[in-house]
């Protein structure tokens, strides 16, 4: 049926289709730039968007439970983020080997190598789960919180150590989907697992019938639970093959000579990720210093701070598995004007987001906590940091790059000495008043000075990386230059990697 026009009508259902390309339909190593990486990352944003939901949902339920028990997982969330950064590291290395294999035309290796990383990752998420609940009253003593508080963090954490290898083993999931350019599978399956968790989470919480209230256990059970589902939906349609990679369970016994790839590339992706969550954690202590309001008002604005970052995030991994394909693919030049159209796309989105959350500020924070003391600095919080999104937005992008080039150690090198030597100190120095003169807030006691510092902090870590980049190409240095330099030798046989580009030779860096 045609419009007065002439022109068929196209249907509602036809234009969200159109929205998203299966990864028959993408090629990563030609055409546009733009609409690739659009095609590539739409996906990851509703994933991600879908991944924070968790989160989300415990917040809101948890803050209509209590102050303490928002307050209790707003002390352990950073927790549970270094426990997976930890294991990141392994998913980094998996997805750029992935993608480079795959970009190379070397499907049999990039199986090999998406076998290992499932056996890889979930081992670390066994050995870091035991370690965790080991240890984790322990550690949540750092914090120095509230005792009740304490209590209620070391109930949900001890929960969560324990669902570790499930958690890892989704993330394992749409790691290795993603290097091989399908994103939009594990956003399917993200949407049935997150409608799961939301739907257990004030069941558990509150309790229902036969149902006990367990309050913050409650919400940790509902989200192990939901990520285990996804595990196991994830692993079947891997071994099926029938989408993205395909792993294979003979390939799956843990090779310890092919772990050495995945270290040498796994290990400074760890760090990077580690980096950001120590920096979190540390940044947490300080926190802990103040009243629990500040505390909660600290874990809603993390929340909210991760969601807007999503869009940022998401052009991150597109950019990291658009490199790998491209440099397996011999595309240098592509490499470098993907990079640099993220980096402006992103700056462009998160600024604008940042104007909404600046005018918005305290409404936000509102929809989680309605005591004035936490929409104060919450609102605060989210005003101090909303002008540096698109700032933050560049460091993402340009770190996304140098992932997929193999060069995690420069991605892992920016985080560390940037948030860890510059977030923390700032953090510290402006928010406890000890500066002998009064200039500014900066003589006075106040948690303003911790929100100062994370803004402080974005800006230079994108000074940073977009320097880092482009001195690098004025330098004649290219990105791909030491990945690309030895000419394609092998015959993509067995399970090495030596052959163009060396994925061995991407994990080294400067």
């Amino acid at each position: 049926m045609q419009s007065a026009s002439g022109r068929t009508p196209v249907s509602r259902s036809d234009r969200v289709r159109g929205l998203f390309k299966s990864q028959s339909e993408l090629d990563l190593t030609d055409g546009s730039i733009p609409k690739s990486l659009f095609y590539l990352s739409f996906p990851i944003v509703i994933t991600n968007l879908l991944q924070v939901g968790y989160n989300l949902a415990d917040t809101f339920w948890l803050g209509r439970y209590s102050t303490e028990a928002l307050a209790a997982i707003s002390l352990g969330f950073p927790l549970v983020y270094l426990f997976i950064s930890l294991g990141l590291g392994l998913t980094v290395a998996g997805s750029v080997l992935v993608a480079q294999h795959t970009g190379a035309d070397q499907s049999a290796q990039a199986e090999y190598a998406a076998s290992q990383t499932v056996s890889f990752t979930l081992l670390a998420g066994v050995a870091l789960g035991a370690i965790g609940f080991s240890f984790v009253a322990e550690l949540l003593q750092v914090f120095g919180a509230e005792p009740t508080v304490l209590t209620l963090a070391t109930d949900y954490m001890e929960v969560i150590s324990l669902g570790l290898p499930f958690l890892f083993g989704f993330t394992v999931f749409i790691a290795l989907m993603r290097g091989a350019g399908d994103t939009v599978t594990p956003m399917l399956v993200m949407f049935g697992t997150v409608v799961l968790n939301v739907a257990l989470d004030p069941l558990l919480i509150f309790g229902a019938g036969p149902i006990p209230e367990l309050g913050v256990e409650g919400a940790a059970i509902a989200t192990v639970f939901a990520r285990g589902s996804a595990m196991v939906v994830g692993v079947w349609i891997m071994l099926r093959g029938s989408h993205g990679i395909q792993i294979h369970p003979g390939q799956m016994v843990p090779d310890l000579g092919y772990s050495r790839k995945l270290l040498r590339i796994g290990v400074p992706a760890s760090l990077e990720n580690t980096g950001r969550a120590i920096s979190v954690n540390a940044v947490l202590v300080i926190v802990t210093l103040f009243a629990t309001p500040v505390v909660a008002a600290f874990g809603v604005g993390i929340r909210v701070f991760s969601m807007v970052f999503m869009p940022a995030i998401a052009i991150d991994r597109g950019v990291e598995t658009m490199t790998g394909q491209n440099i397996g693919a011999g595309r240098a030049d592509r490499v470098v004007a993907t990079n640099r159209f993220a980096a402006k796309a992103s700056f462009l989105v998160l600024s604008v987001l940042g104007v909404l959350t600046f005018a918005f500020a305290p409404d936000v924070i509102r929809l989680f906590d309605d005591s004035p003391a936490v929409v104060a600095e919450g609102a605060s919080f989210l005003r101090w940091i909303a002008p540096t999104f698109g700032f933050v937005g560049v460091l993402r992008a340009y770190s996304g790059g140098f992932r997929g080039a193999g060069k995690t150690l420069t991605a892992a090198a920016i985080a560390v000495l940037l948030f860890g030597f510059i977030r923390l100190p700032i953090a510290y120095v402006a928010s406890q008043g000890i500066v002998p003169v009064d200039v500014w807030f900066f003589g006075s006691r106040t948690p303003t000075g911790i929100w100062f510092a994370f803004a402080v902090s974005g800006i230079v870590a994108a000074v940073v990386a977009a320097g880092w980049f482009e001195l690098g190409k004025w330098r004649g240095m290219d990105l791909t230059q030491r990945v690309n330099e030895t000419p394609a030798e092998g015959t993509g046989d067995g399970d090495t990697v030596g052959d163009s580009p060396s994925p061995d030779e991407a994990g080294t860096d400067d």
